[in-house]
């Protein structure tokens, strides 16, 4: 799949629709909770989905008047988490950050869970996928990691997320898109982005294709190296570092989504003062501040658009699983 391809379906340019969006969050949507709402990230502490999720939840706890209490429930690939938020009574005190592995789980056999089990609210955060090596690595540039895979194949490790979960897609793709077993260089599954950098820190790993947003400070201290990111554009924050499009033959790229969902069955009223109260929150300057202080661009899609693209998403994603032999 080719990269342009692949930035289109996945909607890789979303700055200035917040005036669209905004049109549909009515002024008449003014629910608010009257206790605290659990908040549900299905990652680990310490990722882009987690910095994200926290931010946020402090920031609607004061729109919105009530504590928002984020929890963090991992396993099962990214099942156990959006299987919580899925599965929670739909009253508006149970919402969660979704991510783009519900495209991926029930494509690869891990659940019978799709998106149309959840309510989708807002979108908070659409990156794309890097390609990281430590200060010390031997490799200086992406086509030398390829290179290497070539001619030793499965000497080379990488890491990001599950088996089968959106970096490990940016991966296999990228290597199925230059004509390569995707196995030649062997991924080694972790619980999120935060364990992944700690083992690529520590030398258990040589690469990870987290978002480059989540090391963007640690590329800034010199402690790691950016290669590439998985993009068509290079990003602002860091200029330096080169897009797949301009390194490979294939130009191909991917980007992750995070978006503030419900269970499904949400009430309307509810799930619009929920859209409402975001898309407020994503306007702020502090918000705007907190997304450059990791190297992200401020995004803003209401509950229609995001909705489309996360459909768009599950079938693009399919797409890849199977062309690269992961669908179950």
């Amino acid at each position: 799949m080719t990269g342009k391809l692949m930035t289109a379906l996945l909607g890789a340019t979303v700055l200035g629709l917040g005036a669209l969006a905004a049109t549909g969050a009515s002024a008449e949507c003014d629910w608010k909770p009257t206790r605290a709402v659990t908040y549900i990230v299905p990652w680990g502490a310490g990722g882009g989905t987690d910095a994200n999720a926290r931010m946020l939840a402090s920031m609607l706890s004061e729109e919105m008047g009530q504590p928002f209490n984020v929890v963090n429930r991992t396993g099962g690939n990214g099942v156990t988490g959006h299987s919580a938020i899925a599965r929670a009574k739909p009253d508006g005190y149970t919402v969660g950050s979704t991510t783009t592995e519900i495209n991926t789980m029930h494509w690869i056999g891990l659940t019978d869970l799709t998106y149309e089990e959840v309510t989708p609210i807002a979108l908070l955060d659409l990156v794309p996928a890097g390609f990281t090596v430590s200060k010390d690595s031997p490799y200086k540039s992406l086509k030398e990691v390829l290179t290497e895979a070539r001619t030793n194949p499965g000497k080379i490790t990488a890491s990001g997320t599950s088996q089968g979960g959106i970096w490990h897609l940016a991966l296999a793709g990228l290597l199925n898109a230059e004509g390569m077993d995707p196995s030649s260089i062997r991924w080694i599954p972790s619980k999120g982005a935060a364990p992944a950098i700690k083992e690529l820190m520590a030398g258990g790993v040589d690469v990870i294709t987290v978002a480059q947003s989540e090391v963007k400070s640690l590329i800034d201290q010199g402690e790691l190296k950016g290669l590439a990111y998985m993009n068509d554009t290079r990003m602002p924050s860091l200029p330096d570092i080169p897009t797949t499009v301009e390194q490979l033959d294939s130009g191909w790229t991917l980007s992750s989504y995070q978006a503030l969902t419900g269970p499904a069955g949400m009430d309307k009223e509810i799930a619009c003062s929920y859209e409402k109260a975001v898309l407020k929150v994503l306007g702020t300057k502090e918000w705007a501040d907190f997304k450059a202080s990791r190297g992200a661009d401020v995004v803003s899609m209401g509950a229609a658009d995001v909705g489309a693209l996360i459909a768009k998403t599950d079938k693009n994603l399919g797409d890849t699983i199977k062309a690269i032999g992961l669908a179950k």
